[in-house]
């Protein structure tokens, strides 16, 4: 029984550092993509609504391959 409990709390710490990791990732994506809009200082409005529904876009493609994957 010990052997068991051992065995699903390794589980467990695993399970939540490929997870943190995985979250860790896909922030440090779209912040790569907000950092290129940030930097080029995009001239109006109009330039920089038009990166961030870029932004917008790819985040909406995403999560529609996830929920069908």
């Amino acid at each position: 029984m010990e052997n068991h409990k051992a065995l699903i709390k390794e589980i467990q710490t695993k399970f939540d550092k490929k997870v943190k990791e995985n979250e860790i990732s896909l922030l440090e994506y779209w912040k790569s993509h907000l950092d290129k809009v940030l930097s080029m200082r995009p001239e109006g409005i109009a330039s920089l609504q038009l990166q961030i529904k870029k932004i917008s876009d790819m985040m909406e493609n995403r999560i529609k391959i996830l929920k069908k994957g």
